[in-house]
Parts: C-alpha cells; structure tokens; sequence
C-alpha cells in the first residue's frame, strides 16, 4: 500500500526532505497554487505525526523537515518513495518525451505526463512543438489518437539514427549522468568497452579508417541497433547497391560479435544496414570507391568550385588541398544521403555564426544538387562542406603576413573540425606556421619536439616544449595564452568609412514585414544607383533557401552573388522587432542588409567579422541603442578594436 494518497505528496516530501524551501518555490515547482501547497503539507503532517516527524514552516526560510522521534522515523518505508527526479528544465522535458516516443509502441498520453510532471497541460504542449520540430528532421511524426495519446509513425532506420544522435550529442557534451541513465534505458545496458574493442579489431584487421568522431559515432549506432532488435524492432527490409568487399568482409566479422548481444545471427536485412553504417563513416580513398561515387563525388566538387568562382569571383580550382579535402569529405557524406543516414553537426550553429560568409557561398552552390547528391543535403551537411570553403578561403585571399613561431597541432578530431580549428588559428594569429597536424598516437612516439610550442584539443604528455591546451572554438581564455606565446600584433581593416554611409542607416519604430523592408531598401538602393532591379528578386531567392539570421536576433540579408555596382551596407534598426521566420519564430531587431560588388568581393570577409563580432559580443541592445548614424559609428569603431 502507498504511504501517501496521491503522487503529488511524494515529491513534495521527497523535495522538502533535502532541503528548506519557501512556499512560492513549492508552488513553482509544482505548477500549483499557495493555498494548495499549505494543504498537502497538512496532509503530508498528518500521515508523518505517525513516524515521528513533521514539515514546519519558519517565516522567511521556508518549510523544513523536523524529526523529534527517530526511532519511529526509521521506520518510514523510504522503499516506497525512491523517486526518478523530475525533469525541470524544458530541455530535460523534451529529451524526456523524445526517449518516450522513440522508444515506446504503445501511445502515450499528455495528461498522464503532465500529472506525474506536475506542470500544466500548455507547458507540455510547448514542449511537444519542439519535439515535433526535432522528429521533423528525420521524417518523423507523432500521431494523435483520440482517447489513446500520441504515438511516433516512420521508418524504423530513421528512429535509429534519431536515437544514435541524441546519444552522440549527450555523450560530446559529456553529460555522464545523463548519458548513464539514457544507456541503461535506452541500451538496456548494453556493454560499451566490448563493442568497442568488437569494431575496433575488425577496423585494425581490414584497415578500414575512421575518425575519432566517426567510430564513436559507430559505436553507439551499433548499440542501439542491438537494442532495437532485442526489443522486437528487428528491419525486415533493407536494400544496398554494390559496397566495397573490405567493408563487406568487416561487416561479416563485426555481425560474429554482435551473437555475444543476440544470441543469434543478423538477418540480411540488418547485416546490409550495419554494412551501410560503416561505409557511411569511412573514410575512403579514390581506389576504394566505386567508379559511379568518384564521378558523382568529382562533378559535385567541381560543380562547387565552378559556382564560386563564376558567382563569387573567388577561384579555387586549383586548390589541390581543398579538392583533396573535399573528396575525403564528400564521397562518405553521398553514401549517408544515399542511404538517408542524418548526420548532426553538433557545431552547426557555431559554424553559421563563426564561418557565415562561407556558410552562405557553400549554402548557394549546393543548391540544387540532386543530379550528384539524389537528395537535398541537410543543413548539417552543408555546414560540414562548408568548413572546408572556410579555411580554402583564408588560405588563399587572406591578407599575407610574416610568420615567425611554428607550431605543433594535436586532435583526434575529425578532418573538417581540423582544418577549423587550424584556420581559426592563423586567422586570429597569421604569423604563426603550423607545420604538422598530429594524432595522439603520433606525438607520444615522437622522442622530440622540433616546433616552438604545441597546441593540442586533448590531454598530452610534455615534451620540452610549451602546450596550450583548445576547444575546437577557443575560449578567449585559451586565445590570450596562444597570443602571450606568439607575441601577437593584428589589425583589422578600416571599413567603417568604405561601406557604411549615413544615408544607408535606418530606425524604424513601426511594424513592417520583411518583404516590405526588403522592397523599401532595394528601392533606396536603386535610387543611389547601387544595384539594378534584379537585385530584389535575388534578395528574396536567397532568403527563400535559409534564413539570414545570423544569431541574437541580427539578420545579415543579401542577394545570390555578387549583383551590386558598388558595395554598401544598409543598417536597419527595429527596436519593435521585423518577423524574419514565422515557421521558427524568429525576429530580427538589427539588420545590417548586404549589397556587395564584384570589385571589392575580396573586403566581404571582413564586413561578415564585424558582423560575427556583434554577435559573439552579443551587442543587440547596445546597437538598438544608438539612435544617430554617429552614435552607431562609435560602436563600430569599439567593436573593430576588439576583432580577434
């Protein structure tokens, strides 16, 4: 029998127990009432009078757990109270209710959550919305049943990969205690350090290479597989054009092991959809691949470099590193659309913010691109591609300096979070030279350093020489060590007088939509002699393909290509907000709107540092309030002084 009538009462005690709580706390965190919170302690009194106990509430403190009998306190049965904590913050809801949909066959109902949450019916319903929105990325749908609740409908594969990726994300976040209980609810325990050493023999003996990122993505997606199949989940079909025999051959080794978890074999079906895992993390080489990927994987790196430099005026076809890179990149990535395996760059946004001019050019070229690619590339993908454009495009059209100090550079990270954090690096530091990119294995077997100093994303062993230990975005902690060793003096270019002009700065304190702004501008524009006609219609296609805002509600809108006679800047700012997105929900409240010429293309990058300054600097409030074009210049100038 339940020690307390009703579930409520529970997790009052249970919270009361570990600590003194003012009412209004109790009442927040249980969406009730005052009132209500004073009558179930009432109650909650007279069931723990029986134990030698009570709450008493001190004014000003809160409720507090007295025991005045512990002999008859011992005797509480606690067993019946061990309680799951309840998730609070919205994102522990939705991670919560994305578990529940993703693993359950059977409805589950909203009220019935929201009752043993303790929250209201509309904060549930907020949360489903970002479910929704999640589960939307992978084809997924919720179901609604009258009288039943809402369950999940879509392919099996696709629940896999939604699965994989929120483990994956929990694990690179390293939230160990979430990750803890998700495997034993979601992987049922299964043994992590086995599979592990089950892939990574058959990886060792077939010489099949995979990033650090990509095994350990690997690994959690043959998990959940494994759990899939042992829940009854089992694929029935699932087709594969011709694979490499390597992959086959390691596929069949890597299913004898997965028997240990099974008890039995893989079906055709499940051993085809393990061998398309591997191949879609490999990283192969051209002799690996098949002749249809390496043409498909060529035409779509020279339809890329070709769009560039035709609409952007930015040649890099001869950038052998780039298509080298990109190769690498692309022939896995047509393999994972092929098959519709999502892959989720956990640094997307940060890409968009750190990278956006990159991002946008990368975002125009592959537009389009079904003939090479069958299906659209997701934004994550994109963003991946267009990290290599990023660092392609600072390696050559970035201004040249002197470089004095050579460096090391240590990562297990994967080849295009590399080439980030080395363009990072000589962007913020040109003159030092980064002579070779280590793994860990690497470095411990050298005897020597013949470099000035190291830096390193994981922890490593001294060897004589200085090391600064980097996240794959450097904290600006981690910036100011790499600059007291590289004895640093940069400048940023003086744009401020070339591209913005008084006539172009606008306040506007009355609502407008962005289609009206947009009309408002480009006649503004035309009338200046700035653009032609056929510079609004390609302001609107490029805002059709994603929207342009860049983060902390500024917006950087602007045409496909270079359409502009002379490049300008055209500030907006709307204190009242303009809806920029209204399936996201997103408001602009700066808009700094993009007219950039042929001519001077090459100056693009540094309008877009200013603008990622903004944001990194989060200077909304600060831009909105400045009311005079003079007042925004002196802000510009500030800012200018602190680009790193």
């Amino acid at each position: 029998m339940a020690l307390f009538p009703y579930q409520r009462l529970a997790y009052l005690y249970d919270a009361i127990k570990n600590e003194t709580l003012p009412q209004q706390e109790l009442a927040n965190r249980f969406d009730v009432s005052a009132r209500t919170i004073r009558t179930d302690v009432i109650t909650l009194n007279e069931i723990l009078s029986l134990y030698g106990a009570q709450i008493d509430y001190k004014k000003n403190v809160g409720y507090q757990l007295v025991i005045f009998d512990s002999q008859r306190y011992e005797t509480l049965p606690l067993e019946e109270n061990q309680l799951k904590p309840l998730p609070r913050s919205s994102r522990e809801r939705v991670l919560d209710l994305l578990i529940r949909f993703l693993t359950q066959v059977k409805a589950v109902k909203l009220d019935d959550i929201a009752d043993s949450w303790f929250i209201s019916r509309s904060t549930i319903q907020s949360d489903i919305a970002e479910v929704k929105d999640y589960l939307d990325k992978y084809g997924l749908l919720l179901e609604k049943k009258p009288y039943q609740g809402m369950r999940l409908l879509g392919e099996e594969p696709a629940i896999r990969t939604c699965l994989t990726d929120i483990l994956w994300q929990i694990y690179t976040a390293e939230d160990h205690r979430t990750m803890a209980r998700l495997q034993q609810t979601v992987l049922h325990d299964i043994d992590l350090h086995y599979l592990e050493k089950i892939l990574q023999n058959q990886f060792e003996r077939f010489d099949l290479k995979l990033t650090a990122e990509g095994q350990g993505y690997l690994l959690y997606s043959c998990a959940v597989s494994i759990s899939r199949i042992t829940m009854g989940q089992e694929l029935i079909q699932y087709q594969t054009d011709q694979l490499d025999s390597n992959i086959i051959a390691a596929a069949a080794e890597i299913a004898e092991g997965f028997a240990y978890f099974l008890g039995s074999s893989l079906s055709e079906a499940e051993f085809n959809y393990l061998c398309v895992q591997i191949a879609s993390r490999s990283r192969g080489d051209a002799s690996s691949l098949s002749n249809a990927i390496q043409e498909k994987s060529d035409g779509l790196i020279e339809h890329i470099l070709n769009y560039i430099n035709d609409h952007y005026k930015y040649d890099m076809r001869h950038d052998e590193k780039l298509k080298k890179d990109l190769f690498v990149h692309i022939s896995s990535m047509l393999s994972r659309v092929k098959y519709q395996i999502h892959s989720t760059n956990p640094l997307l946004n940060e890409i968009k913010q750190y990278y956006p001019f990159a991002y946008d050019i990368t975002l125009s070229a592959v537009n389009n691109t079904e003939k090479y690619t069958e299906f659209t590339l997701t934004e994550d993908e994109i963003s991946y591609l267009a990290v290599h454009i990023g660092v392609a495009l600072e390696r050559n059209y970035s201004v040249e300096y002197e470089r004095h100090p050579r460096v090391l550079l240590v990562s297990e990270l994967g080849n295009s979070t590399l080439r980030m954090i080395e363009s990072k690096i000589k962007r913020d530091f040109p003159q030092i030279q980064i002579s070779r990119p280590l793994s860990y294995r690497e470095y411990e077997q050298l005897s020597s350093v013949e470099e000035d100093f190291i830096v390193t994303t994981v922890r490593l062993t001294e060897k004589d020489k200085p090391i600064v230990k980097i996240a794959p975005f450097p904290t600006p902690y981690q910036l100011e060590q790499l600059g007291r060793l590289a004895m640093v003096d940069r400048t940023m270019p003086y744009i401020l007088e070339r591209f913005f002009d008084e006539r172009l700065f606008m306040v506007i304190n009355k609502p407008i939509t962005q289609q009206e702004l947009f009309k408002m501008v480009c006649k503004k524009l035309e009338a200046g002699g700035y653009v032609d006609p056929d510079f609004y219609p390609s302001l609107i296609e490029r805002e059709a393909i994603v929207s342009t805002l860049l983060g902390e509600n500024i917006a950087i809108p602007h045409s496909v290509g270079l359409l502009a006679k002379k490049t300008k800047v055209v500030t907006i700012l709307a204190p009242q907000g303009i809806v920029w997105d209204k399936n996201k929900n997103e408001v602009a409240n700066v808009i700094f709107l993009l007219a950039i010429s042929k001519d001077e293309y090459e100056d693009a990058m540094s309008i877009y540092n200013l603008f990622v300054n903004f944001v990194k600097e989060k200077s909304t409030k600060r831009l909105l309030n400045s009311r005079t074009f003079s007042e925004f210049q002196a802000i510009v100038k500030d800012s200018f002084g602190r680009i790193s």
